[in-house]
């Protein structure tokens, strides 16, 4: 934790302010973001892409906020993947980053587990930062 309040207030001189007046909620939500990318980059890059024109291992992550799971065209998910009729919530997102084997078993991903809470929220940021408002269809 007290790696991650470093990360956050290292991040503050690139958030950038301007003649606006910006709340402390934009400021912090700013720092989830670059914090969550980071982290995102340590945690889930080696196999993730955020988007289609980068290769990887696993589908790229961009717009995965309320996407239903195994879409993305041209990957090769696992029959547990397709089947399980499941959309990608904060909180279906959150279960898959602390235990996806127990959350989905049969799935082909395999890493280990994102227990901080902390970690999954700015994780979530992030991909939140990279997912169009429009994806939101439904409610967690």
């Amino acid at each position: 934790m007290k790696h991650l309040m470093s990360m956050a207030i290292a991040t503050l001189p690139l958030i950038g302010f301007s003649a606006a007046p910006v709340s402390a909620s934009e400021i912090f939500e700013k720092i989830k973001i670059e914090a969550g990318q980071t982290l995102y980059d340590r945690s889930c890059r080696r196999c993730h892409a955020v988007d289609s024109t980068d290769s990887s291992y696993g589908p790229p992550l961009e717009n995965i906020l309320y996407r239903a799971a195994g879409i993305y065209e041209g990957y090769d998910y696992s029959i547990a993947m397709e089947a399980s009729g499941i959309v990608w919530t904060p909180g279906a997102i959150r279960a898959w980053m602390e235990d996806n084997d127990g959350f989905m078993p049969g799935t082909k991903m395999r890493h280990v587990g994102i227990e901080d809470p902390t970690v999954q929220d700015f994780i979530l940021a992030y991909l939140g930062s990279i997912s169009p408002q429009d994806n939101k269809q439904i409610s967690e």
